[in-house]
């Protein structure tokens, strides 16, 4: 009797602690978006006039279809069946990768069927839990390889960023017109800033305004620090003023906000790697038993009551790293 009632207060437990984290959680999520909502809008407030000019030249000018599959038929079945395929080609673009959909989405096929397939026969999963383990594969593992391409190019980007508006400012100070000194930077700069400043030039080159090129750019270039200076660059040619001290104290600007982001990331180094340390303690331990006692092991697995605790414990762990990641994060 008295251990029925141990496992209902472990029991009750579990449930409060899973409900309070869930809570914290989301009310943190709660205040980021709300943060990240205000500097969003008054974004958009400015470059919404820009924006309506570029949409507008999209419709009315005359643009080569993108392929997305160099298979006609393939081409054709993701236009048909694809959800929004134009947004995942645009995802594949901040790559700085020659992927197009098709080849994407031929991966994330081959990794379902392959991990469902030795999930099947190599561990003896179900049916069901073999192919949900497939799709995971299929869907996660392609998704956040995609999305670790296009942190460290965007972390590129930013580092040499200040550098090519200073290449900017010394030609506008030479006499060079805007155009000039963007071509200037796409020659002198290093990728992942030379290949995107060429590309603006071609743009340019090929009939387009500064403000379409640009605006093209921020949908590759999702960054704060490129918005910054597209901004800039729209207020003064419509407001005027000195474009090249606007342009200086936006370079300073820049590597001021680069550094304390690294100040912020020195200093969260001690936190994130205990939390690395830690995290991976339950992992370590489970993989030490397994190969010391396997039968002792398996009863986490084959157990109801041992599948209970480790759906509990992967879950608080999950919160946990939520909690801790949201906390090492910091909008500068």
């Amino acid at each position: 009797m008295s251990a029925l009632v141990a496992s209902d207060n472990f029991l009750t437990l579990v449930v409060l602690f899973g409900v309070g984290g869930a809570l914290m959680v989301l009310a943190l999520a709660v205040t980021g978006i709300r943060t990240r909502l205000r500097l969003e809008r008054r974004i958009a407030k400015i470059s919404q006039r820009i924006e309506v000019r570029v949409e507008e030249a999209a419709r009315t000018g005359l643009r080569p279809e993108k392929s997305y599959s160099s298979i006609g038929a393939f081409d054709r079945l993701l236009r048909r069946w694809l959800p929004n395929p134009a947004v995942l080609q645009q995802r594949l673009e901040k790559t700085g990768r020659r992927i197009v959909p098709g080849e994407y989405i031929l991966i994330c096929g081959l990794l379902l069927a392959t991990v469902s397939l030795l999930s099947a026969k190599l561990f003896g999963f179900p049916t069901f839990l073999a192919l949900s383990s497939g799709v995971f594969a299929g869907v996660a593992v392609p998704h956040f390889a995609i999305g670790y391409l296009i942190a460290r190019r965007m972390d590129r980007f930013t580092g040499l960023f200040p550098e090519g508006i200073d290449l900017i400012v010394r030609g506008l100070k030479s006499g060079l017109p805007v155009s000039d000194s963007i071509a200037a930077v796409g020659r002198e700069i290093d990728e992942p800033v030379g290949a995107e400043f060429r590309r603006i030039d071609e743009q340019m080159r090929m009939g387009q305004t500064l403000e379409q090129a640009l605006q093209n750019a921020v949908k590759r270039i999702d960054t704060a620090e490129f918005k910054f200076f597209v901004i800039s660059l729209a207020v003064q040619r419509e407001t005027g003023g000195n474009l090249t001290e606007t342009l200086d104290n936006l370079s300073d600007i820049l590597r001021r906000r680069r550094q304390m982001k690294l100040k912020v990331r020195a200093m969260s180094s001690e936190a994130r790697a205990s939390a690395y340390i830690i995290g991976s303690l339950p992992f370590l331990m489970f993989a030490i038993l397994y190969v010391m006692n396997t039968d002792y092991a398996m009863t986490l697995f084959l157990d109801s009551r041992g599948k209970f605790l480790l759906g509990a414990g992967l879950g608080t762990m999950g919160l946990g790293v939520l909690v801790m990641m949201k906390m090492v994060r910091f909008q500068i």
